[in-house]
């Protein structure tokens, strides 16, 4: 899939709404950061119930733009792994402000109130954290090894 696209401007906000302004995009980083997330069928299962064609568009996109990188599974040599490139774990801030925003704002959150009260009480050593967590591949939220597990 090609996705050479024409630039609309050369406005900051504009190249990262061009490289990851759609939902479905910020879904997937959500689901790499946040749960884990890391093979097609993993993406797949999420509760918002992308299409297929939608999110091998996407996953196409995010790897054309270097946000997230595919690899050969180690378990399955027949299936692909994606993961969050340097580019793509510089965007762990602009999740977790979005994520802060959301709780903030929206009444039926998803979001753990400890979790947030604990990113709000030092949000540079938990950005740095999460980070960390993430190039490790461990999750934030899921797993046995999941950042919350050492604090919550």
């Amino acid at each position: 899939m090609k996705h050479k696209r024409q630039r609309r401007s050369d406005c900051p906000i504009n190249y990262a709404l061009e490289a990851i302004g759609d939902p479905w995009s910020l879904l997937i980083i959500r689901d790499i950061v946040y749960f884990g997330k890391k093979t097609y069928g993993e993406f797949l299962a999420s509760d918002e119930k992308i299409a297929t064609n939608i999110l091998a568009d996407r996953l196409a996109l995010l790897e054309q733009k270097g946000i997230i990188e595919k690899r050969p599974s180690d378990s399955d040599k027949r299936k692909e792994t994606f993961s969050l490139t340097e580019k793509g774990l510089d965007l762990i801030p602009i999740l977790a402000e979005m994520a802060n925003w959301s709780a903030a704002h929206d009444p039926q959150t998803g979001a753990p109130p400890a979790w947030i009260a604990l990113m709000n009480s030092d949000k540079e050593k938990m950005l740095r954290l999460m980070r960390q967590t993430v190039q490790d591949g461990r999750a934030i939220f899921a797993g046995p090894h999941s950042l919350v597990s050492e604090f919550l």
